[in-house]
């Protein structure tokens, strides 16, 4: 199993003072002044690849004050050495041929430690503003668009001549000049709860993300549910052929005592109650990583158990949790012996 680290931003954390501060300072106009979002996420992401994670996910917010996904991935890319880059995009914003230019561009400056991951959207205005006009009202629609946003990509970086004709997306043959460094080609996750959208990742996708009910007492129904989700995904991505991978989020309350991370899950659900873009930090906990140190440390291992190759952890504050975990957590889970040995420095 591997473990993967949230790039801390506004939309993905409970909302906390370096956030604030940062946030505060991107609303204002000046000149030479070391922006504070970009420390905090490198101190952040640079400190996870110390303790052994081994991706971030950069998460994409284009109504919010967020870093824009692929400038920040490049940054962080920049400064780190090991950790694999996964830069979200949502299909209906940026055309598939500059996703896959940007893509490449990106494997080749971390040398080989991009990724994607594909987000549909579920904000209407977000694709109208950004998108020009570009929200369907259709589900069906947006898995159409989606499965051809990922044909399109998928045809750029392994084909010579990449045609499709769709109904979203065409490309006429023309060859992207610029090619990754991965074979034979950046690995693609994704999440999606439809028919249609699951056809698509078992077809074209590498890694898809489970699904789990987003409260945190529901620990062991939801360890049953991912289970036989799993033997359902891998029998469809055999029909096509294929094989995948399984990855999950989580949020990871690690405290003295199991009333202590009740508490502390509780403040995060009332915390998600306040919007939308709140309930993406809370409904994390569905994952049930939360309890003392030996807790979570076995709950992990149970997952990779169960067939997850992948846990993307997130955590409040931001470095308490993540310190706390890489020193007290993370040694737990490496003697259990689901996580490389090479994998943690």
């Amino acid at each position: 199993m591997r473990l993967g680290f949230w790039t801390p931003l506004p939309h993905i954390v409970q909302s906390e003072p370096a956030i604030e501060a940062a946030v505060q300072a991107a609303s204002k106009r000046g000149l030479g002044q070391t922006d504070e979002l970009l420390s905090f996420t490198r101190q952040a992401v640079k400190e996870a690849e110390a303790y052994g994670f081994d991706v971030t996910l950069v998460a994409e917010r284009w109504l919010g004050p967020d870093h824009a996904s692929w400038i920040l991935a490049t940054a962080l890319a920049c400064a780190t050495s090991r950790m694999e880059i996964m830069v979200a995009t949502h299909p209906g914003i940026l055309a598939p041929q500059a996703v896959a230019k940007m893509g490449a561009t990106l494997d080749r400056i971390s040398g080989g430690r991009f990724s994607m991951n594909i987000v549909n959207g579920w904000w209407p205005e977000e694709l109208n503003v950004f998108g020009n006009g570009a929200w369907l009202e259709d589900p069906g629609q947006r898995y159409k668009r989606m499965d051809e946003f990922v044909r399109a990509i998928r045809a750029l970086w392994t084909e010579e001549a990449p045609l499709l004709q769709g109904e979203y997306f065409t490309l006429d043959g023309t060859e992207l000049p610029l090619k990754p460094v991965r074979s034979p080609s950046p690995p693609i996750y994704a999440a999606s709860r439809s028919e249609p959208g699951k056809n698509t990742i078992a077809e074209f996708c590498d890694c898809w993300f489970v699904e789990y009910d987003t409260d945190f007492r529901k620990y062991e129904g939801n360890l049953g549910k991912i289970r036989v989700d799993i033997a359902e995904m891998r029998d469809r991505a055999a029909k096509f052929g294929r094989t995948l991978q399984f990855g999950m989020s989580a949020h990871v309350i690690c405290a003295d005592d199991a009333t202590d991370a009740v508490r502390q899950a509780v403040e995060l659900e009332e915390y998600g109650a306040r919007n939308r873009v709140a309930l993406t930090s809370a409904k994390a906990l569905g994952a049930g990583l939360l309890g003392t140190a030996e807790t979570v440390a076995e709950r992990i291992d149970t997952y990779a158990e169960i067939g997850i190759d992948l846990i993307m952890l997130r955590f409040h504050p931001t470095l308490d949790g993540l310190r706390r975990f890489g020193t007290e957590v993370m040694p737990k889970v490496r003697s259990l012996n689901r996580v490389p040995v090479d994998a943690v420095v």
